[in-house]
């Protein structure tokens, strides 16, 4: 088992458009692309309020490339993240890490 830590960077006030989008338009298309979400955090205290955590778990990498590409060439993803740049981009930047437990991990 792995885990994909996903950290949104987004343009200064877009936070809420990003979160619109996860929750009205991204979380059926993860579902309908079998991607398993383990939760969502925005920052209370910390670097920066722009940023939305997310962690994607996968049983193996290529489970990860088959399910996230079928997802990124969805024809309903790609005009649900069009629209939702209508007024600008929403991300200054993504990064990702991928994660694997240690053996001593509650998580795996």
């Amino acid at each position: 088992m792995i885990h994909e830590l996903r950290v949104f960077h987004c343009v200064p006030g877009r936070l809420p458009a990003l979160l619109r989008r996860f929750e009205n338009d991204t979380l059926r298309l993860f579902e309908k692309h079998g991607i398993k979400q383990l939760g969502f955090w925005t920052v209370a205290i910390g670097e920066s309020n722009n940023d939305l955590f997310l962690i994607l778990q996968w049983e193996s990498l290529a489970e990860r490339e088959q399910k996230f590409g079928a997802f990124l060439n969805d024809p309903k993803w790609l005009e649900v993240r069009k629209k939702s740049e209508q007024d600008g981009p929403v991300e200054a930047s993504i990064t990702n890490t991928i994660l694997v437990p240690t053996a001593f991990s509650r998580v795996r």
